[in-house]
């Protein structure tokens, strides 16, 4: 059995680390936003090349309270991609706010810089761009188009820490960026858990009061705030694995591109990686004809696959109002057919990666 990831086998490789973090949070007794969450925001700031950090309780909810502490609201419009996990959308809703879908480049997969701004109308207020796969987007070409119509960017950097653009790091070119700690992702906590980065100090505040129910003093509400705290036992695992995430991408980087060396005389389409981008590979992702029957070709074989993502945002029950006719968003809906994401873990075999290859070659 070949698993999408592995999360057991990181663990022996960091045993010690982390039973010993567990072990002083448990001693301490401290275990809502204590040391190790003081300690995490200012780590993982600087990591994403941001002078602050506000630790929350979810990547969606790094972006609810973003999307709030930059007053986006009823009436308003946030552009973004329907190639994406739900809550980048939802986000968008709870606001009062209308996501507007922009179709996506085929190569990356991500928000197509060049068809946003076709889509800015009087009511737009922000960009929410998603790097996807651990891929950047095209943020230079992205923020030219926010400064010139005056709009906020939230990045959404839940699957890319450590991705770069040109040398700097996704979080640190809009007004924010918004991590998530989910226990899949390259730096992923065992349990749940965000994180709000930005150079900003105003909307650092911000995010910071709304996590805490609205209240800069305890039981004195400022404003509607929400319960969103990162608590201090998954900070202090965070911590311990923040400090071998670069090593861990390296290796990521390392089992991509040998799979892409394997797959080069094939007809599959393999990632591609932009001109200046550093690609972390939260996911391997190809694109395959027949892709449902290479699933279960590999399901047969013990190799675990999956579909990321199998709806797209504007064809889900929840926004089917808004409008959006079968081919008005075409690069994405051809994806949404063909995207396949193979197993990529840090601790993935050569023979494992062989293995893999060796079954979709015999398919087809």
């Amino acid at each position: 059995m070949i698993p999408i990831v592995d999360l057991r086998a990181q663990y022996a490789s960091i045993e010690d680390e982390i039973n010993e973090a567990v072990q002083g949070v448990l001693e301490s007794g401290h275990f809502i936003l204590g040391p190790n969450v003081e300690a995490l925001e200012k780590e993982v700031a600087g990591y994403c090349q941001c002078r602050y950090g506000v630790g929350v309780a979810s990547g969606t909810d790094a972006l609810r309270l973003s999307l709030h502490a930059l007053g986006i609201g009823p009436g308003d419009e946030v552009i973004t991609t329907p190639f994406t996990f739900i809550a980048t959308a939802n986000t968008i809703s709870h606001t009062g706010a209308t996501p507007v879908f922009v179709d996506i480049d085929p190569r990356t997969y991500n928000i197509d810089s060049a068809k946003i701004e076709e889509a800015i109308t009087e009511r737009t207020k922000a960009i929410l761009p998603v790097h996807l796969y651990g891929q950047p987007a095209d943020m230079g070409s992205i923020m030219e188009v926010a400064q010139r119509n005056n709009l906020r960017v939230i990045e959404d950097c839940a699957q890319a820490i450590g991705a770069e653009y040109k040398g700097r790091r996704v979080g640190s070119f809009g007004d924010v960026g918004c991590l998530s700690f989910y226990p899949t992702k390259n730096l992923g906590a065992y349990g749940d858990g965000g994180m709000v980065v930005t150079n900003d100090p105003e909307i650092a505040e911000r995010v910071d009061v709304l996590r805490r129910q609205g209240s800069r003093v305890k039981y004195h509400a400022e404003v509607l705030g929400f319960n969103s705290r990162l608590d201090e036992l998954q900070a202090a695992i965070l911590r311990v694995k923040l400090r071998h995430l670069n090593e861990w991408i390296e290796a990521r980087q390392e089992r991509a591109h040998r799979y892409s060396e394997l797959l080069d005389d094939s007809a599959i389409v393999t990632p591609c990686e932009g001109d200046g981008v550093r690609h972390v590979y939260y996911l391997y992702t190809i694109r395959v004809p027949r892709r449902d029957e290479l699933r279960a070709h590999l399901k047969q074989r013990g190799i675990s696959t999956m579909v990321y993502y199998p709806l797209l945002l504007h064809r889900q029950k929840l926004y089917r109002d808004l409008g959006y006719a079968e081919g008005s968003l075409p690069q994405s809906e051809r994806a949404e057919r063909e995207v396949l994401s193979l197993p990529m873990y840090p601790e993935l075999r050569e023979e494992q990666v062989k293995a893999v290859v060796g079954a979709i070659m015999a398919f087809y």
